[in-house]
């Protein structure tokens, strides 16, 4: 479980890499979309 919330990057060769990172927090989600339009919303 601890492994799964870091940030990690594994070279794959020739210049690819697999990046994996946390997963944002419920809350957080929450909060952007309270504050930030819609995109396509008229105002």
């Amino acid at each position: 479980m601890a492994d799964d919330k870091t940030y990690k990057a594994e070279y794959l060769g020739s210049g690819t890499f697999n990046i994996s990172k946390p997963k944002r927090k419920e809350k957080k989600l929450r909060q952007t979309r309270v504050r930030n339009r819609r995109r396509g919303m008229r105002k």
